[in-house]
C-alpha cells in the first residue's frame, strides 16, 4: 500500500514554477505542510522526473495556491498532464496575475496564494523535499471548503 493511501487526507494546491526562459508551468501537488509560523515556511514533495522540478533547480522561486473544492477539475487536469508540451493553465481555465516578489505567477482562482523562494531542497528516497520562505501572500477568501487528496485520482470534498 502506498504511503499516499495510509496518510490521507491532505490539501490540494496548484505549485506554480517558471523555466529561465520564463515559461510558467502549473502542477497539483498534495505532499504539502507547513514548516514554520514566523517567518513562514513551507514544504512540498516532488519527483525529480517531474517537469516543474526543472524549473525549481534552474529559478528556485514558486508559487503555492491552495485549492478550494470547486477546484477539482483544474487540479486533476494540472495533476495528469506534463507541462513540457501542455500548456496546462489555458486546459484549466486559470487565471493567473503577476506576483509581487518572485517571478512565477500567483492562480487568481485560488482563495489564497503564498509567493516563495526555495531555502532547502534534498532528495528523500523517490522525491525531493523543497523548502520554501514565504515572501508575500495574497488572501482572496477567508472562508472556503478546501479540496482534499487522498491518493491517484482519489479527491475528497468536505
Amino acid at each position: 500500500m502506498r504511503i499516499s493511501e495510509q496518510i490521507f487526507p491532505r490539501v490540494v494546491a496548484l505549485v506554480v514554477t517558471i523555466s529561465k526562459e520564463n515559461k510558467p508551468n502549473v502542477m497539483t501537488a498534495s505532499f504539502l505542510m507547513p514548516v514554520s509560523f514566523e517567518p513562514k515556511f513551507i514544504a512540498f514533495a516532488i519527483s525529480p522526473q517531474r517537469y516543474s522540478f526543472k524549473n525549481l533547480q534552474e529559478v528556485g522561486e514558486f508559487t503555492v495556491n491552495i485549492c478550494k473544492s470547486e477546484m477539482k477539475e483544474q487540479a486533476i487536469i494540472c495533476g495528469s498532464l506534463s507541462g513540457k508540451d501542455k500548456n496546462k493553465f489555458e486546459l484549466a481555465k486559470l487565471e493567473v496575475e503577476n506576483s509581487k516578489k518572485v517571478k512565477p505567477p500567483v492562480v487568481k482562482n485560488s482563495p489564497i496564494s503564498f509567493e516563495c523562494k526555495v531555502e532547502f531542497m534534498k532528495e528523500f528516497g523517490d522525491h525531493f523535499l523543497i523548502v520554501g520562505r514565504v515572501v508575500e501572500e495574497h488572501i482572496r477568501e477567508k472562508e472556503f471548503k478546501p479540496l482534499l487528496h487522498k491518493s491517484g485520482s482519489s479527491y475528497l470534498l468536505l
